[in-house]
């Protein structure tokens, strides 16, 4: 099941693209769709047939603006399927850009890595004023 993931995103969900050669996961923009559990189910699945298929490292990138309740619950399971791998000895990271005015996802994004024990960096974008 190689095939890659890519949703466009919306004004209610995030772009998402998977690129299974290069072990990447991208998501970007705003989440709060109205079902998420649809949206997130097929991301979820991707990571864990690539966690189950492959031995390469797999690395997120993110640049999510804002996350509704079901969202963070999903983002959730995406990244204890990540801590699984991790403690099986897996490389896997992640690497989530926000925007520096947005605090409340910076702050989102730090209670996440607290239950991550792999490479968790929060970056803030360059902003051009």
């Amino acid at each position: 099941m190689s095939q890659d993931l890519t949703l466009p995103g919306s004004a209610s969900t995030p772009a998402i693209q998977s690129d299974w050669q290069a072990g990447r996961l991208t998501m970007q923009g705003d989440s709060y769709p109205e079902n998420s559990f649809d949206l997130f189910d097929q991301v979820i699945t991707w990571v864990e047939a690539f966690l189950g298929q492959e031995a390469r490292p797999l690395r997120l990138d993110l640049q999510l603006v804002y996350l509704n309740t079901s969202s963070v619950k999903a983002m959730m399971d995406i990244f204890d399927l990540l801590e699984e791998a991790h403690e099986g000895g897996r490389e896997v990271g992640v690497e989530w850009r926000y925007d520096p005015r947005n605090e409340r996802i910076a702050e989102l994004a730090e209670e996440f890595k607290e239950d991550c024990s792999y490479p968790f960096a929060i970056c803030p974008l360059e902003v051009s004023t």
